[in-house]
């Protein structure tokens, strides 16, 4: 009786942990999806220079067909978002 209380005590935190990572962890509730097959920098088609990088800018997910075209979206993050039109 008394190992099956202890047991209680220890597994209830973790049940509580791990369903809390599970609902709220990597959410993308809230976030636009990206609309477009292209890189919203250089337009070239996303895959085309390997595994296309996601990131999310004030609510809306962005894809970028490589490393450089993230800066240079963060250096002007305006003139790229008009491409999607909103």
């Amino acid at each position: 009786m008394k190992t099956r209380h202890i047991l209680s005590v220890l597994v209830a935190p973790l049940a509580i942990t791990l369903t809390s990572c599970a609902t709220s962890g990597g959410s993308t509730s809230g976030v636009k999806p990206y609309p477009l097959k292209t890189c919203i920098v250089t337009g070239n088609e996303l895959g085309s220079m390997g595994d296309p990088i996601t990131e999310v800018y004030q609510g809306q997910q962005m894809k970028f067909c490589c490393k450089p075209c993230v800066a240079k979206f963060h250096k002007d993050p305006a003139k790229y978002l008009a491409k999607l039109g909103g």
